[in-house]
C-alpha cells in the first residue's frame, strides 16, 4: 500500500515539473498533427477574414416623366448582412421622382448564419493557437497525458461537424443575399412600381471574396477531419499503454 502511494506521488510531481516546465520543441511541427494545425490555423484566418470584411452596394437607376434626367440610388450592405437595415440613398439626399427612398430598405436579415459563420471561425483561429503551444511546449505532457488526446480528439471531431454546419448554412444565406441585391430588387421596390417610375438594375458589389469563404469553410472541414485520424493516433485507443503498476510488497528470495 505505501508503495503504490508513493508511485502515485512520484507521477503526480512528475507531471507538475513537465507542467510548469516549458521546453519549445519545434518536431511536432514536422509531424503531419502539428503542420495540418498550421493549415487549419491559417485557413480560418481566410475563412473569417473573407466575410467578416466585406462591404458592398447595389445601385438603381431611376428615371420618371416629370424628371427627365436619370438618377442612380444606391444601398449599401455589409457584415452582418442585415440587408433589411440598408435603406437606399440618393445623390445629394435629394428626393428621386417625389419619393423619400429612405424608407425603403434592402429585403432580408442573414446575420445569424454570417455571425454564427465568423465567430465560430475565430474562436477555431484561437483553439489553434493553444493547441500549437501545447503541441511544441508540452510536448510529453500532451502524449503522456490520456486526458489531453482525448479531448483534443472529440473537439476535432465536433469542430469538423461544425464547420460543415456553418459553412452549409452560410452558403445558403450568401445565395439568397446575392439574389435580394441582384435584379429581383426591381420587382421587390414598391417605388418601382408606381406608374410613371422606371428602374433599372445597374449593379452590384462582385462578392467574389464572399465566394471564397464558403470555399475555405468546407476546406477547413476537410483539414479538420483528414486530422482527426492523426489526432486519434495520439489517443489510448490507438496506442493503449502497456505499463504496469507495481503492487508492492517482498520481493521473493533468490534462494533456498
Amino acid at each position: 500500500m505505501a508503495s503504490n502511494i508513493y508511485l502515485v506521488r512520484q507521477r503526480i510531481s512528475r507531471l507538475g515539473q513537465r507542467m510548469s516546465s516549458f521546453q519549445l520543441n519545434l518536431n511536432p511541427l514536422k509531424e503531419p498533427l502539428g503542420f495540418i494545425k498550421v493549415l487549419e490555423w491559417i485557413a480560418s484566418i481566410f475563412a473569417f477574414a473573407t466575410c467578416g470584411g466585406f462591404k458592398g452596394k447595389t445601385e438603381i437607376l431611376v428615371s420618371c416623366v416629370k424628371e427627365p434626367e436619370n438618377k442612380t440610388i444606391t444601398a449599401a450592405f455589409g457584415y452582418p448582412f442585415r440587408l433589411n437595415e440598408a435603406s437606399f440613398q440618393t445623390p445629394q439626399d435629394v428626393t428621386v421622382c417625389g419619393i423619400d427612398w429612405k424608407k425603403y430598405v434592402l429585403i432580408g436579415d442573414y446575420s445569424s448564419s454570417a455571425q454564427f459563420y465568423v465567430t465560430f471561425a475565430v474562436f477555431v483561429f484561437l483553439y489553434c493557437i493553444a493547441a500549437l503551444l501545447l503541441y511544441v511546449g508540452y510536448t510529453n505532457l500532451y502524449r503522456d497525458s490520456r486526458k489531453l488526446t482525448m479531448t483534443d480528439f472529440v473537439i476535432t471531431i465536433v469542430v469538423t461537424f461544425l464547420w460543415l454546419v456553418s459553412t452549409s448554412a452560410w452558403a445558403k444565406a450568401l445565395t439568397d443575399i446575392k439574389s435580394a441585391t441582384g435584379s429581383n430588387i426591381v420587382q421587390e421596390l414598391k417605388p418601382c412600381n408606381i406608374q410613371g417610375v422606371v428602374c433599372q438594375f445597374v449593379s452590384v458589389t462582385s462578392m467574389g471574396s464572399l465566394n471564397v469563404s464558403v470555399i475555405f469553410g468546407f476546406l477547413n472541414m476537410i483539414l479538420w477531419g483528414g486530422n482527426a485520424w492523426f489526432v486519434y493516433k495520439e489517443t489510448s485507443f490507438h496506442s493503449p499503454s502497456n505499463t504496469s503498476t507495481s503492487q508492492g510488497g517482498i520481493p521473493p528470495p533468490t534462494g533456498i
